[in-house]
């Protein structure tokens, strides 16, 4: 699918402004005492209700000031990846949910409410897929033995203003270090920034448990001892280390831990997975600080030198690099072979609905996608392509049940949201434009750019009395919400 670029309309809200909020708001809740007590160890200062909360808040905050990637290929390549190793794992809770930032700096993170967010500089330093899977693995733990959670729980001396203080500096240490550091200079809880990081006894939980998810679901177990040994090895020198080493020390004595308890599975053969290394070739050609050139130089050296793990997407890489050099026959020749030897294969099929779409052959798009749609119609690859086909065809009324199924499937995402807003403008109907518009910039926690559009959308919809009864309480719903941003500012 084209890449779409989503309205990033400001919030007045970036990382280092989150850290207010949430301190703010949650000193205040520790204040009048009305976190409920629940006498288990993680739960006496922090309910999962909450943790959803403030999980669900910190996600649109990220939204509204991280590179997060709406790449339905990939994304949905990483839930799939990322719920296999939670089907695998103990102590679940909450949903899950995967999500992925356009950064090359090698990092991985887990917050409240199940969020596991994953830079594509972890792809890119991946030589295969378990390598990739043992730190999902990893973070999981993290989320399901409720070690954010357990910080508070270590902290419960601390005076109600540190422990709020603490909460944004925590969440913010972990996405990005460096912010989360310069936050916690501002707030009382400086005089304990050592301990916002997991602590060593965390990490060694998130290790053992991880390893079994990850073994339990069908990986390499020494996919983890793997990793830390190459991070280390590039690492050992430099003065400036990748931000998943701040947040997860890798002293000599874990990478040892790791290969031991590695060596205590089963041998069994592993294939690799020619998706991980398709989403990989996605990432450097599209995402990756490559050049369209360098990246084509890349792929086509693969190929000559026969240094792949994977000819296929060797040559799925070489296809996306001459796409974005509009070399667009060639591209297509590639697919079309990549497609004849897997023809459901969901990279494939994106790139080659992109192709058919530049050269207008939109019922050719059609065919293809709702053929797939018959053999896989819950996923978001197919029904994203085709919802975009359709509105490029001038069909845009077709788009909208399938944009509709999107939403109901994954109502975290932004991208259906962009593109219900615009089938409603091919089909000039104002009032679910700004609807919809008004759900995007909910997502960015941007309440009251959503009350505005919402107020557009009431504008339009003279007449229509259930589309009125809808939107005013909306309104209602997005006043509150924006209420309580306010209320954690104070």
């Amino acid at each position: 699918m084209r890449n779409i670029r989503l309205s990033k309309i400001s919030t007045g809200m970036v990382l280092g402004a989150a850290s207010i909020l949430f301190c703010a708001g949650i000193a205040k809740s520790f204040a009048n005492n009305d976190l409920p007590d629940l006498g288990t160890a993680a739960v006496n200062t922090l309910s999962l209700e909450k943790e959803m909360i403030f999980g669900d808040a910190y996600m649109r905050i990220i939204r509204s000031s991280a590179p997060m990637l709406n790449d339905p290929v990939l994304n949905q390549y990483l839930s799939e990846l990322g719920n296999k190793l939670v089907a695998h794992a103990t102590g679940v809770k909450t949903p899950f949910y995967f999500f992925l930032l356009n950064n090359d700096e090698i990092n991985a993170f887990a917050f409240f409410g199940g969020h596991v967010g994953v830079h594509t500089g972890l792809f890119l330093n991946a030589d295969y897929e378990s390598e990739l899977a043992s730190v999902l693995a990893h973070e999981v733990t993290h989320v399901t033995q409720r070690h954010l959670a357990r910080s508070f729980e270590a902290q419960q001396k601390a005076t109600p203003a540190t422990i709020g203080a603490m909460l944004g500096a925590i969440l913010l240490t972990i996405a990005a270090p460096q912010v989360g550091i310069a936050a916690l200079a501002t707030t009382q809880a400086l005089a304990t920034q050592a301990k916002i990081n997991y602590t060593r006894l965390n990490e060694k939980e998130a290790d053992r448990i991880g390893t079994q998810a990850l073994f339990d679901a069908g990986f390499d177990p020494n996919g983890a001892a793997d990793f830390f040994g190459k991070i280390a090895l590039r690492y050992r020198f430099t003065t400036k280390p990748p931000q998943m080493l701040l947040t997860h020390p890798l002293p000599e004595s874990r990478i040892t831990e790791a290969r031991n308890r590695a060596a205590q599975y089963p041998k069994r053969y592993i294939p690799d997975s020619l998706n991980f290394h398709l989403a990989k070739a996605r990432i450097q050609v599209r995402y990756s600080s490559f050049s369209d050139d360098v990246a084509l130089a890349l792929f086509n050296s693969q190929l000559k030198k026969n240094d792949y793990t994977f000819k296929a997407a060797a040559l799925y890489g070489k296809a996306l690099a001459l796409y974005r050099l509009e070399k667009l026959p060639e591209a297509e020749v590639i697919i079309d072979q990549l497609l004849a030897q897997d023809s459901q294969n969901l990279f494939y099929l994106d790139a080659k609905t992109d192709l058919l779409i530049e050269r207008q052959a939109f019922s050719d798009a059609i065919s293809l996608l709702e053929i797939q749609r018959k053999l896989k119609p819950s996923s978001q690859v197919i029904n994203a392509n085709l919802a975009n086909t359709y509105i490029q065809a001038s069909q845009a009324l077709k788009a909208i049940p399938l944009l509709e199924e999107l939403i109901f499937l994954d109502k975290k995402s932004q991208l259906p949201y962009q593109l219900l807003a615009e089938a409603y403008n091919k089909l000039g109907n104002k009032a679910m434009e700004h609807y919809a518009n008004a759900e995007s910039m909910a997502l960015l926690a941007n309440y009251r750019g959503a009350i505005d559009q919402l107020n557009y959308a009431y504008r339009y919809s003279e007449g229509q009395s259930l589309q009125i009864a809808r939107i005013e309480a909306r309104i209602r719903q997005f006043r509150i919400a924006e209420r309580d941003l306010e209320e954690l500012q104070r």
